[in-house]
């Protein structure tokens, strides 16, 4: 197979799981909503990060280790549904506080359901560290890589080589379809979100990513 018949594979097949919404739409939708369009963004690098260095050791054939190891696999997806429960009811403890300080207030401004830790010092790197996390401590992400990239091997391309080129494949399609979806919340957000309304978008955000955990830790038992 030639790299060209390789990177174009590779792009359809990126493409259409891009598309599918999933744990990364969700955290990059909740960012955009309740924070800022640049949180968002900073969430999105993340998550790219998190793509191409799967894709480095996909190449350097250190998943290989998640599809011969139960042990492995299931010791990833346990710390993968700790992070996304406590992350999700994290959210929803703060949605919670929120609405306990403005009844008890009583004040008319909105008040932000964000911790300390989302004011603009540091926030954008805590986006981009929840945007890495989410996808490296996701194994199936690392099974991915390992089942398709064999596939797209091109002639005379190191293994290496060829696993980071597709991850930026996928890299790309990633950041411009959740840049999309970021772009198009940041203008809704402003213009329809309230205290209240924040508070909501913690709360079904929390549950999904509290969803996500059991359902990451239930795999890891079969």
């Amino acid at each position: 197979m030639s790299l060209s018949q390789a990177l174009a594979g590779f792009a359809v097949l990126a493409l259409m799981l891009t598309l599918v919404p999933g744990l990364d739409t969700a955290v990059v939708l909740r960012g955009a909503l309740t924070r800022s369009r640049s949180y968002a963004f900073a969430v999105i690098v993340g998550i790219v990060t998190g793509l191409v260095l799967w894709g480095a050791a996909a190449g350097a054939g250190a998943t290989a280790i998640l599809a011969a190891s139960r042990t492995a696999y299931r010791a990833l997806s346990l710390a993968g549904a700790v992070y996304l429960a406590w992350m999700g009811l994290r959210m929803i403890v703060r949605s919670r506080r929120g609405e306990d300080l403005s009844a008890s207030t009583r004040s008319t401004r909105p008040v932000p359901a964000l911790d300390d830790d989302s004011v603009p010092t540091g926030g954008l790197w805590h986006g981009w560290s929840i945007g890495l996390l989410t996808n490296l401590l996701n194994p199936k992400a690392g099974v991915f890589y390992l089942a398709t990239i064999p596939q797209f091997m091109a002639d005379g391309v190191p293994p290496l080589v060829m696993g980071i080129l597709l991850s930026f494949i996928h890299a790309a399609c990633t950041a411009v379809w959740l840049g999309a979806l970021a772009l198009g919340a940041a203008w809704v957000g402003p213009r329809v979100a309230g205290a209240r309304l924040t508070r909501w978008i913690d709360r079904v955000t929390g549950g999904l990513l509290i969803g996500f955990g059991v359902k990451l830790a239930l795999d890891a038992r079969h």
